[in-house]
């Protein structure tokens, strides 16, 4: 059975296209500022790297000795060429995200790094639910017009099924602050994330939706201002590809200490009669 698409890919490209006329990069600046951070708390110099990414000017500001790879669902990344490449505030739009891992991971050299930046689970819920509740008050329906995102779990699964050794997902929270929902819909077409799900209506949203939703959404979570927050989940994956001289788990059993004398307590076998039971 063949799984149904996520991302109409075409709808996503003039996405991309309209926003390139006026981009709105704040958060595209924010992940290379991340990025940038992380790898310098890495203790090593890296020589081959390479970035996927929407947007190559901005990145290759901050990474100028960095091969910029465009975002698609097949990467030209060349096979065991790169000892770092990044993955940059795209991968929550792949209909393939563990077939993106995979290239990424096949591209890099024994013990090389991955670096994946991308919004998760809890991106834009103020939106998904001001939309989503307005739309039923109004029409009796429901459409998705807001992406669904990865959660962390997940997504640390998934670097595991790409072959990464040692991998981490960890997350952070941005807040944007807006003057209406409006705004906030400006921008996000402006940063090329407006809606381009394989599922999403093909007819203009109605306008008694989205005055709904705006009232919805101001009442909901507007500060003492009147402004409105924007919730944007960064998820952060880390991963090597596997080499020699990496760390490796130890075999159960071959701890030189225990772990009762390093905590201070009497260590309690689980046969002892003494060991409280539950029933």
């Amino acid at each position: 059975m063949t799984q149904p698409l996520l991302t109409d890919i075409s709808a996503l490209d003039r996405a991309r296209a309209r926003a390139a006329t006026d981009p709105a990069l704040f958060l595209q600046e924010e992940a290379a500022d991340e990025v940038h951070h992380r790898l310098a708390m890495v203790n090593r110099q890296f020589t081959a790297p390479a970035i996927v990414t929407v947007w190559p000017d901005l990145w290759r500001d901050g990474f100028p000795d960095a091969a910029i790879i465009p975002d698609s669902e097949t990467l030209f990344l060349e096979k065991g060429a790169h000892d770092l490449v990044v993955h940059a505030l795209s991968l929550h739009w792949s209909n393939d995200p563990v077939g993106q891992l995979i290239q990424a991971r096949r591209a890099l050299k024994p013990d090389g790094l991955f670096l994946g930046i991308l919004f998760g689970g809890q991106t834009l819920f103020e939106l998904r639910a001001a939309l989503a509740e307005a739309e039923a008050a109004v029409t009796g329906g429901l459409s998705p017009r807001v992406l669904p995102m990865a959660e962390i779990r997940d997504l640390g699964s998934l670097m595991q099924r790409a072959g990464f050794a040692l991998p981490v997902a960890d997350s952070y929270i941005r807040a944007v602050s807006y003057p209406d929902p409006f705004a906030l819909m400006r921008d996000l077409r402006a940063m090329g994330e407006a809606n381009a799900m394989a599922s999403r209506p093909r007819t203009f949203t109605r306008r008694a939706v989205l005055l709904e939703a705006a009232a919805r959404y101001a009442a909901a979570y507007s500060d003492d201002t009147g402004r409105i927050p924007a919730t944007f989940e960064f998820i952060c994956l880390t991963g090597w590809a596997p080499g020699p001289g990496q760390q490796q788990p130890l075999r159960p059993g071959s701890a030189a200490r225990r772990l009762a004398d390093a905590l201070g307590t009497t260590e309690t076998a689980l046969n002892d009669p003494a060991t409280p039971r539950r029933d």
